[in-house]
């Protein structure tokens, strides 16, 4: 069996026997829909509608109600699995799926932010930036502002991202750090610039998705926000793929750091870069033959090496579980090395197969059957 069979067969397996991460309303089933979405949008196969709505129908009431919706967190990860919502309201035409998409906004409209301007990650997580938060929001937040909102905050959507490249960014390494706290007083801080300690390959990941995201929800004819973000985009690709194992065609999940003790190639990152890469390029973003390749090798590597067969099963690997920084309450969590390298490492964790199967859409739009 071929590569490419055996990721649809993963597929299928994957959605048919999938159960809710959590019970309340959480970003990792929302990555598992943004695939479902994506593969309908592009294939138009009712099987993946089904799923979405499958799967809403357990905690959508019929006055469009999320009844598992922590609103009081302000918890910007919530806003992710909502980007489902537009494709379910564009399907069915009923407006509790509206009513949904707006209960996500009042949180949008409302979230605590910076003095800079960007959303706090969370409540819990005063005066922080994480880059896991842009990909979290602001697509959400862009389509939104295009389809109902008369594009009148893409002002605000755009100076979020060109907050990210002035208080974020090492220029010289080409890379984002994890995260940002604008008082500099967070145990994980540096107390001069404020930023982490490392580049976490899952949240560069998350900010690339974000950025091309963003880019395909926004009117074109807004021209110079859009050549904002296509320029930021750009540099960012340019930034990570230096960092590119050449052999696997993967990336560490301490990015810059391939050499140390106990790194690893990571599958959601390297997922992610693979469908930053390559959904730029089927946009017409990046240069096509320039980049392709690039995207490509990290998908056929994923596919090689991570997605492995057991007692008859598929399984992807090679999946760090989670990572984060702080509260003060876990002093563990400090943005170090030897604290991101001691995360787990798991198998079919649904952050990391939805982006990988967002990844294998767009290799297969790219023609890459």
């Amino acid at each position: 069996m071929g590569n490419t069979e055996k990721t649809k067969q993963y597929m299928e397996q994957y959605l048919n026997g999938y159960q809710n991460y959590k019970e309340y309303w959480n970003y990792e089933d929302g990555c598992v829909l943004k695939a479902a979405r994506d593969f309908y949008e592009s294939t138009k196969d009712e099987k993946y509608i089904r799923f979405i709505l499958d799967y809403l129908s357990g905690c959508i009431s019929d006055d469009g109600i999320i009844t598992n919706y922590e609103e009081g967190k302000y918890n910007i990860d919530s806003v992710n699995s909502g980007k489902c919502l537009y494709a379910a309201y564009d399907y069915t035409k009923e407006e509790k799926y509206k009513g949904a998409i707006e209960q996500i906004m009042k949180q949008v409209r409302t979230q605590p932010r910076t003095k800079s301007g960007n959303f706090f990650h969370k409540k819990i997580y005063p005066n922080q930036i994480w880059l896991d938060g842009l990909y979290m929001a602001q697509p959400f937040y862009m389509e939104y502002e295009t389809r109902f909102g008369g594009k009148e905050h893409y002002d605000d959507i755009v100076s979020q991202y060109e907050n990210v490249q002035k208080y974020l960014l090492n220029e010289e390494k080409g890379l984002c750090y994890h995260g940002y706290d604008e008082s500099k007083s967070i145990f994980w801080a540096n107390p001069e610039t404020g930023c982490s300690k490392n580049f976490w390959l899952r949240s560069m990941g998350w900010y690339l998705m974000s950025i091309i995201d963003v880019i395909d929800a926004m009117d074109r004819d807004v021209y110079e926000k859009y050549h904002t973000l296509v320029e930021i985009f750009r540099k960012m690709i340019r930034g990570i793929i230096a960092y590119q194992d050449a052999e696997s065609g993967l990336f560490y999940d301490i990015i810059d750091m391939p050499d140390c003790p106990g790194n690893y190639l990571e599958t959601s990152g390297s997922s992610m870069v693979a469908y930053a890469i390559l959904k730029g390029c089927n946009m017409g973003i990046l240069i096509k033959e320039k980049y392709e390749p690039v995207g490509i090798k990290i998908m056929e590597g994923l596919m090689e090496r991570m997605l492995i067969e057991r007692d008859g099963e598929l399984h992807l690997g090679g999946i760090v579980s989670v990572s984060g920084l702080g509260p003060e309450s876990n002093l563990r969590r400090d943005g170090s090395v030897e604290y991101y390298l001691s995360e787990p490492v798991v198998e079919d964790d649904p952050k990391g197969v939805g982006c990988f199967f967002m990844a294998f859409n767009q290799y297969l739009i790219g023609g890459k059957q």
